[in-house]
């Protein structure tokens, strides 16, 4: 499969020279540990202000009990302080991120290891996981449809206010824009947030902070993941805990925003581990060897598990044709190799999601509302900008205003190219002109760019995957831009300030200042963090 070892003789695997993955890479030396430790103090410190401030300016519910605290109540009353305070940590996070990428740079003579950005990690998200929502407020959503399951009704035919009211205290919190929409989510999601309803009864705060343990589940499943890909394939597996598992966009958005993307892709790259963790490792004109010992089990579990991030998320099921691909070229790789794989893996596939719809008493409802995200247009999304785009120009040239009808065209053109491109990669693959998680990332960030509603977590589809084995430096140094850019594009506050418009650019004011004194420290006191590497002799 090119995954960076070979099959011997007697089942045992060595891994070949890789230009990402340098053999004689050493710990970090002394100074470059003290410096490792003031950028996790900058990330920590980062994540503090950000969990400081979400209590002013995050998506608080509209019953807040902070409000009810001594002191954390003062910062719902100072909400220029509050979001300058998100701003900045979030400032200090993304700084603090570009700067612990200089320990996990292939190529360098030494490099921080798993565990050392394992704990880095940890460091940065502890902070995040006992605030309020951040940067949107779709877990008020699951709240109140896990809500709808818990009490017997169909989520995929009622919305929070049809099923539960306007006045219930878990429809309170949802966006108006929700209130009325059949659920997007796959029955296992929902089937787990009924038992959290069940816990939680309508506590808030609880059902958010167990909301986001499952995001959290999702995480833990990323971090254990990705590294053990990232080696199977030849990619310096620090590289890819901190580029997939650290980057700014997991922090913000699966951590403090608690979204369901963390379970759904972990299942995938858990799903994708699991099963290729028995796969022998061909070369293009390799003969096959036989059958490893437990090679079919595992297959069977990773397809298995793959299809169980499908019933949280639907877009985990792209995986299954690239993990075909994979199968298939382990085999022979001729066309009948891969109708094999396909029909196999249809059946794993049919066997999961119906044993997981009918028991959890759901059905298939959730098929007809896929649809649902597609009601939200996306300002960073070229679909939906395309169409915007001409409904102007329409009614600049006396055409009428027929923006609605462009958005649904171009919804459907996106998708038929997505389609495409998935098809494309899915073949070369197949001819071994691609390793099929590259392609299996492209293909995901095709469909999730394409979509009128891309939210800029969903990236992460695309990232996550390709940094387990994309080792090329222009890849890193794209994502990297896109992961910073992205960023900073979901604003974290959870009210129009009353329409003071003052605050937003005050705030950020305020943030880029304690932001440029914060590089400033940093900088004193490591001063080799913001220095080239010395290039390596030839």
């Amino acid at each position: 499969m090119t995954w960076g070892e070979r099959s011997t003789g007697g089942g045992a695997v060595a891994a070949p020279p890789s230009p990402v993955h340098p053999p004689g890479a050493g710990p970090l030396e002394q100074r470059e540990l003290r410096a490792l430790d003031i950028v996790r103090r900058l990330g920590t410190v980062g994540a503090l202000l950000l969990a400081l401030g979400s209590l002013g300016a995050g998506a608080a519910p509209v019953l807040n009990p902070v409000q009810d605290i001594p002191v954390l109540r003062l910062f719902a009353r100072i909400p220029t302080v509050s979001l300058a305070m998100c701003f900045a940590g979030m400032g200090m996070l993304v700084v603090g991120w570009l700067l612990l990428g200089r320990f996990a740079r292939p190529g360098r003579p030494r490099l921080a290891t798993r565990a050392q950005l394992t704990r880095t990690l940890v460091m940065w998200l502890t902070p995040l996981m006992f605030i309020p929502p951040l940067f949107s407020r779709d877990v008020y959503s699951y709240l109140a449809q896990s809500e709808i399951v818990h009490r017997g009704m169909d989520p995929y035919e009622l919305g929070p206010a049809q099923a539960l009211g306007v006045a219930d205290p878990l429809t309170s919190g949802v966006s108006n824009m929700w209130r009325e929409t059949p659920a997007p989510y796959g029955p296992l999601f929902l089937k787990l947030g009924s038992w959290i309803s069940g816990l939680t009864g309508d506590d808030i705060v609880a059902g958010v902070l167990l909301q986001r343990a499952l995001a959290l589940a999702g995480v833990a499943l990323i971090i254990w993941a990705l590294p053990r890909l990232a080696q199977r394939f030849g990619v310096e597996p620090a590289t890819a805990l901190w580029l997939g598992a650290a980057n700014p966009l997991v922090l913000f958005h699966l951590v403090a925003g608690a979204h369901n993307e963390a379970l759904g892709i972990g299942l995938m790259v858990a799903g994708l581990e699991l099963g290729i963790r028995r796969l022998p490792v061909r070369f293009t004109g390799d003969t096959p060897p036989p059958l490893a010992n437990g090679e079919i089990p595992f297959l069977v579990l990773g397809a298995a598990v793959i299809t169980l991030g499908a019933a949280v998320k639907i877009n985990a099921v792209i995986a299954l044709g690239f993990f075909g691909v994979m199968i298939a070229r382990r085999w022979r790789g001729r066309i009948s190799d891969l109708l094999r794989a396909a029909a196999a893996l249809t059946g794993v596939f049919a066997v999961v999601m119906v044993a997981v719809c009918l028991g959890t008493g759901l059905g298939f409802g959730w098929i007809g509302a896929l649809g649902t995200p597609g009601l939200v247009r996306s300002w960073i999304s070229p679909s939906a900008e395309l169409a915007n785009l001409g409904g102007v120009l329409g009614i600049a040239l006396g055409l009428g205003n027929h923006t609605n009808a462009l958005v649904s065209i171009l919804q459907l053109a996106g998708i038929a190219l997505a389609g495409l491109i998935t098809a494309k990669f899915l073949w070369d693959s197949f001819r071994w002109r691609y390793r099929p998680i590259i392609g299996l990332g492209v293909s995901l960030g095709a469909f999730m760019i394409l979509h009128v509603a891309m939210q800029p977590w969903w990236l992460l589809w695309a990232v996550i995957p390709l940094a387990a084995a994309a080792g090329t430096s222009r890849f890193r140094v794209a994502a990297t831009v896109a992961s910073v850019a992205l960023a900073f594009l979901a604003a974290p506050p959870g009210s129009t300030f009353d329409g003071r418009s003052f605050v937003v650019p005050q705030a950020y004011l305020a943030a880029g200042v304690v932001v440029a004194v914060a590089v400033l420290v940093v900088w004193r006191r490591a001063p080799l963090l913001l220095k080239r590497d010395p290039q390596p002799a030839p």
